[in-house]
């Protein structure tokens, strides 16, 4: 039976700094939803190219490229030089994005002149962020998981997702303060070329400075991030791996206590003496099962929402402003991202993933049906904050959990990393499709997003097995047979 005295906290502590990462997540994430109308409007007064929707669904995505990138390279890392050095790494990236993307002109660019070598630059930035996203959004669970005993591994990680979306409401709430009376661009279309430009009684500041500290806001936590990873310790799995036992039963003793700890270390010994086993030692299914919580946790289209919150609360007719109902939504977020948290170890991962997918579906559903009706204001709004709830009740934090615990022990560090890597392409595609699918047709968007949901439900019904109460060596066990 397992121990139930635990060092609560020190716990805690180790998982409150990593799920900075998180927050860190979420920040480099959601901070686009408030810079890039006001990023739009720059890059529309460019004079030697022309500045498109379909440019600005890239560059307002182009972080998730770098996404792709680190949650690839997260297995490389997260074995090669430890979970924690990796965050450390991470946080240099966070930190060095926020900076760039503040002032991409620096040394080479005349500030404040728009160009498509700068648009470039910027681009660039953005995607060092995504890669300190990607890193962290692997190691940050594999972290929390390898620390945390297994009676309370799911509440734990749930924490991180609860850090995502506290870390996307905080940035709704910066850029809502940094907007201040500040007004978004007017861009006008032209009726016949379809060409944008920036209407003259535009608020410039919005266009030559507001996205400029939006973006610069990140390195603030990006720094307590770097400094507080120098306080918490390695994984006593990593360090099993590392062919350090001694260290490693030093941490398990401080969190479980001696006795404990000395059987917990036996386990992980047992599970992990093949260090160099091939990633479809125990299958493909399991890899497969993997990839496919990563499809569907983006497939679902909640990123979509959550980029471009103030963008489609305006166009639903929200009243205070598109802002204003973003902030609202963040705030349902964090607390059905609770309900999560305290019910993960209780309820289980398949039942929240199947509750949450039928949610999704009717409230993507009411939104599709609200178009096609004509309908604006409060119940196409309320719709979509159902829509999102749903979500952070289930897909946002659960998924993580799985992803974090459902691969055996010898093949975590690649099986996490591919499956992250498909989460943050299929992120891309989706975040990347939004802009002009939306334009073609919300009832459209909503209704693909809908029918992913009943598809989610189904595949986690048929497919993911329950991991609630099982230890990471008894996933090595359950995989084996």
């Amino acid at each position: 039976m397992e121990n139930k005295q635990y060092n609560t906290g020190y716990i805690f502590g180790i998982t409150l700094v990593a799920t900075l990462g998180g927050l860190l997540f979420g920040y480099d994430t959601a901070v686009i939803s408030g810079a890039e109308k006001g990023l739009e409007g720059f890059f529309l007064q460019a004079a030697d190219f022309e500045y498109n929707k379909f440019l600005h669904g890239i560059t307002s995505s182009s972080a998730l490229i770098g996404c792709v990138i680190g949650g690839a390279a997260s297995g490389f890392f997260a074995t090669r030089f430890g979970r924690r050095n990796s965050l450390r790494f991470a946080s240099i990236l966070f930190f060095l994005s926020a900076l760039g993307s503040y002032n991409p002109e620096f040394l080479f660019f005349t500030k404040g002149e728009p160009t498509f070598d700068l648009l470039i630059a910027f681009n660039l930035y953005r995607i060092l962020g995504g890669i300190g996203v990607g890193l962290a959004s692997a190691v940050v669970p594999m972290y929390i998981a390898e620390i945390a005993p297994s009676g309370i591994r799911g509440t734990l990680v749930s924490c991180n997702q609860f850090a995502i979306i506290f870390g996307m409401l905080v940035v709704y709430f910066v850029n809502y303060l940094i907007l201040g009376d500040h007004t978004y661009p007017i861009i006008d279309k032209d009726a016949v070329t379809g060409a944008l430009s920036v209407n003259q009684a535009s608020d410039q500041w919005t266009i030559s400075q507001g996205w400029r500290y939006m973006f610069g806001s990140e390195a603030i936590p990006a720094a307590v991030f770097g400094l507080m990873l120098f306080f918490v310790p390695k994984t006593p799995r990593y360090l099993v791996m590392s062919n350090r036992p001694v260290e490693a039963l030093a941490v398990l003793t401080k969190i479980n206590g001696e006795a404990t700890a000395k059987v917990i270390l036996n386990d992980i010994i047992s599970t992990s003496q093949e260090k160099k086993e091939k990633l479809l030692s125990y299958g493909a299914g399991v890899i497969v099962i993997g990839i496919m919580l990563s499809v569907f946790q983006q497939a679902i289209g909640i990123n979509a929402v959550l980029y471009y919150a103030p963008r489609i609360f305006e166009s639903a007719g929200a009243e205070g402003g598109g802002m204003f109902q973003t902030v609202i939504m963040g705030i349902v977020n964090i607390v059905f991202t609770a309900v999560a948290i305290f019910t993960v170890d209780r309820v289980g991962r398949k039942p929240l993933l199947i509750i949450g997918s039928i949610g999704m579906a009717v409230g993507a559903f009411s939104v599709a049906i609200c178009d096609n009706m004509g309908l604006k204001g409060i119940v196409p709004v309320l719709s979509i904050i159902v829509y999102a709830a749903f979500f952070m009740m289930s897909w946002g934090p659960v998924c993580w959990v799985l992803i974090s615990e459902i691969f055996p022990n010898t093949i975590r560090g690649q099986a996490v990393a591919i499956a992250v890597a498909f989460q943050w392409i299929f992120n891309y595609i989706v975040s990347s499709t939004f802009p002009p699918l939306y334009d073609f047709s919300p009832m459209a968007a909503y209704g693909l997003y809908g029918a992913i949901c009943v598809l989610a439900a189904l595949f986690v019904w048929k497919w993911v097995p329950e991991t609630k109460g099982k230890t990471l060596e008894d996933m090595t066990k359950l995989w084996r047979k």
